[in-house]
């Protein structure tokens, strides 16, 4: 089952071009569940499985207390993956293909308030150069949308501060035009000139946001910054990059943004993913109503 995964891994990356953090959600997926089958199940061949052996993967997923987007994911890709088995004529049959998907738990994402995010976009030390970068990071993930990847892989090639947009290579390696406002605009100037050239020292590369050694920022290292700076502002909620991603959705629809051109600026594949924050803009106005209202 090893050597089944190491060829289905290689078919992800030559035939598929999957980035590397999807692939890596693949890989971590089907580890899990060959390992599931190998010493749970006692399986030592694909072959062998099954639908009552995934159904019961599932089920021991769920008792570990994961959430049914995760056991979702989870059965897609093992789905992928004995698609892949039969396609090569590793596997004869699919015991896959009869089994269900759980029913996804709608939750709200979770965003910030105008005032937590002033508090938020405050926060940094804008008179040194780490400081000024993490300031500069902050106003263009509120400014834009980005994700937390797409912010850290951004180059100075992508940035077009005259223009007042930046370009972004999403998922699928689909590219995606997004306006930048003025003050987001400001701050990235000021990193650029005063800033970004103390980082990088002498080294030579195109890479927009660096760490202290001059190399690209990391996902882990911007969360751990996003981490401090939330303590910093006083910001009891649980902050993740992607908060402030949810954000600057939702404001925009509060004040009146098209749910389409939301949809282009997030980079949805599908507008009912964009959709889900027009229910959180019903609930804000619900607690408005309920907090204002005289009779509620």
């Amino acid at each position: 089952m090893e050597q089944a995964l190491k060829e289905y891994l290689h078919y992800l990356v030559v035939e598929k071009g999957l980035s590397q953090n999807t692939l890596e959600a693949y890989r971590r997926d089907i580890s899990n569940y060959l390992h599931y089958l190998k010493h749970v199940e006692q399986l030592d061949n694909v072959e062998k499985v099954h639908r009552t052996n995934i159904v019961s993967f599932l089920f021991h997923l769920k008792e570990k207390g994961k959430a049914s987007t995760t056991v979702s994911r989870q059965l897609s890709s093992l789905r992928s993956f004995h698609q892949f088995m039969i396609r090569e004529g590793l596997a004869t049959h699919d015991p896959s293909t009869l089994i269900d998907m759980p029913k996804a738990e709608k939750r709200l994402p979770k965003v910030l308030n105008m005032e937590e995010v002033e508090a938020l976009l405050e926060a940094p030390d804008g008179s040194s150069p780490l400081g000024l970068r993490n300031k500069a990071m902050l106003e263009m993930l509120y400014a834009t949308g980005l994700r937390v990847t797409e912010l850290c892989s951004m180059n100075l090639s992508d940035l077009h501060l005259q223009m007042g947009f930046v370009r972004c290579i999403g998922k699928g390696n689909k590219e995606r035009i997004i306006p930048l406002g003025r003050t987001a605009s400001d701050v990235l100037k000021a990193y650029l000139q005063s800033s970004r050239p103390v980082l990088v020292k002498k080294q030579r590369h195109d890479v927009l946001f660096v760490n202290h050694h001059g190399r690209q920022m990391s996902r882990q290292g911007f969360w751990k910054v996003l981490k401090s700076l939330a303590s910093e502002a006083k910001i009891e909620k649980e902050l993740t990059p992607h908060t402030l991603r949810h954000s600057f959705a939702t404001h925009l629809l509060e004040n009146g943004a098209d749910l389409r051109a939301v949809q282009e600026m997030l980079g949805h594949a599908d507008i009912s993913t964009t959709q889900i924050y027009t229910h959180v803009t019903k609930t804000r106005l619900k607690d408005v109503y309920a907090d204002f209202h005289p009779r509620a």
